[in-house]
């Protein structure tokens, strides 16, 4: 008697991200085991990363260090300038590297919060009398060198600018207290409508410690380490007054806070959360967005030592949250959430990324120990990278019967020469068995040349289907395919898999 053969057309496999939460043997096939060094396209599909374009060519500066911090002043007369930081040094340039690092002044990290306001840029750390450029001065001076400065300059770890203002927070010797300066003058702290108010009695558990600040619906949101406070009426500081209290949830450190515009995402010490908010509600519901990863980011987030960098590409629809001490990026696709309201994810091992900053022309910056770089081309510098994609464990519809694969026809888009492993397992062995397949490299004729009917016109971007002949039995199967990305765009369209159905296992 002939057996039953099924099959399981995996159309956009892995479009819904990785998910290493729910039960590998019920789990959606459209979600991804593994999804590395990849995005979701805007077509829905598993695609390769970009890499970084390498903008420095000098980094004398910079030495055997990394770029940690990059920020692009702008002022209202058009006028810009590339700073980053990097081996204790305030750096300019992209190109070659420059020290803007003002005479006899010690720097003793590369923590720097840096904020533009009012034709200046502003550069904020723990324990430093903050700095000032702008255009007319043409140099990065201590705040109180800048002309009208008054009062002392606050020596905060977290600064944003809103209202009219600079607000700074997080001391040496005070977590609780905020200061803002007066207004659209950055450089006076006393006076005028310059003030201060300390929220150590407003913390709803009792004590905190401030960790991030930002400007959200009109309304200051201070961020603790385990709880938020939110006052009203911002505008006018002075009478500001306490809206909202959330208990529980704070942010791991200021860097951790993204505004999409829509949203305000912020990372708290069990996840990637956001601010919801209707219309008729006055208080902040609370979602987190990254469930369908939730165990393997907790210990991300225990096992860094460093504080994260995140930024939000509207160009490109993802955040991306870095943990540089452990060379790992999760990229969270935007677009919209899931069914259990999360994000679709991708992960990026093995990264260089030190720094990130989206630019207003819609450039994302990066730094790395190259120097400062761009989110572009499918290389990183000279290097290329590997991108991976593994199905969860398809049963068929039947994890009681055994499945003998017969054949698999994935089809690839674009990866023009690039080398792919096909690959499949089966019961959760970890063992793969492989098929290596050399994509054909993308000529482009031009209209014209040769005669009509016999030379192929061509985009420079082919769709390559492969027949493979596969292997094996189990009572589950997983599939996939590891890509070299050297240069070329790469993206998985749909994964054919067809399995005789045996007898019960």
């Amino acid at each position: 008697m002939a057996q039953e053969l099924k099959s399981i057309n995996l159309v956009a496999p892995g479009f819904k991200g990785i998910n290493t939460e729910d039960s590998p043997l019920t789990i959606d096939a459209n979600f991804a085991a593994i999804a590395d060094n990849c995005v979701i396209d805007r077509f829905g599909r598993i695609a390769a990363r970009k890499g970084y374009k390498v903008l420095t060519t000098d980094k004398t500066e910079l030495g055997t260090a990394a770029v940690e911090v990059i920020k692009v002043f702008r002022d209202s007369g058009g006028n810009t300038k590339v700073f980053s930081c990097g081996n204790s040094k305030i750096l300019s340039g992209t190109t070659t590297l420059v020290d803007e690092t003002p005479a006899l002044y010690t720097v003793s990290g590369n923590n720097w919060d840096v904020v533009n306001f009012n034709d200046s840029i502003y550069f904020f750390q723990r324990g430093h009398e903050p700095l000032v450029y702008s255009h007319s001065s043409s140099t990065l001076e201590v705040m109180s060198d800048v002309s009208g400065a008054a009062g002392t300059p606050p020596e905060g770890n977290v600064v944003i600018a809103a209202w009219g203002r600079l607000w700074v927070a997080d001391f040496t010797a005070d977590k609780s207290t905020i200061y803002w300066s007066d207004l659209l003058q950055g450089h006076v702290w006393t006076g005028g409508s310059s003030g201060s108010i300390d929220i150590s009695k407003v913390w709803p558990d009792g004590y905190d410690e401030i960790t991030g600040l930002a400007a959200y619906n009109n309304q200051l949101i201070i961020f603790g380490k385990h709880s938020i406070v939110v006052y009203e009426g911002a505008d006018s500081p002075a009478s500001m007054a306490l809206l909202d209290t959330v208990t529980g949830i704070g942010i791991r450190c200021r860097c951790g806070i993204v505004d999409t515009g829509t949203d305000l995402l912020f990372l708290s010490y069990d996840g990637l959360r956001s601010f919801g908010r209707t219309i008729q509600e006055k208080s902040m519901p609370i979602g987190d967005l990254s469930r369908n990863i939730k165990q393997d980011l907790l210990q991300a987030i225990l096992a860094e030592n460093t504080p994260v960098r995140m930024e939000y590409s509207p160009e490109n629809s993802f955040v991306l949250l870095v943990f540089r001490s452990q060379s790992l990026v999760y990229c969270f696709d935007v677009r919209g959430t899931l069914e259990n309201d999360s994000y679709r994810v991708t992960r990026w091992p093995g990264s260089d990324i030190k720094a990130l900053y989206r630019n207003v022309d819609g450039v994302l910056y990066i730094g790395t120990a190259d120097g400062v770089c761009t989110y572009d081309t499918y290389l990183d510098g000279t290097e290329g990278y590997t991108m991976k994609y593994y199905s969860p464990n398809l049963t068929f519809g039947d994890s009681s019967r055994l499945k003998i694969l017969k054949k698999m026809r994935p089809t690839i888009i674009g990866g023009s020469g690039s080398v792919v492993k096909f690959k499949w397992g089966y019961d959760f062995s970890g063992s793969f068995k492989t098929f290596t397949n050399t994509l054909s490299i993308a000529g482009v004729s031009q209209y014209g040349v040769d005669e009509f009917g016999l030379g192929e016109y061509s985009t420079g971007v082919v769709s390559t289907t492969v027949n493979i002949n596969t292997t094996g039995d189990g009572a589950s199967v997983v599939v996939g395919m590891e890509a070299e990305i050297e240069g070329s765009s790469m993206s998985l369209q749909e994964y054919n898999i067809w399995s005789m159905v045996g007898k019960l296992v």
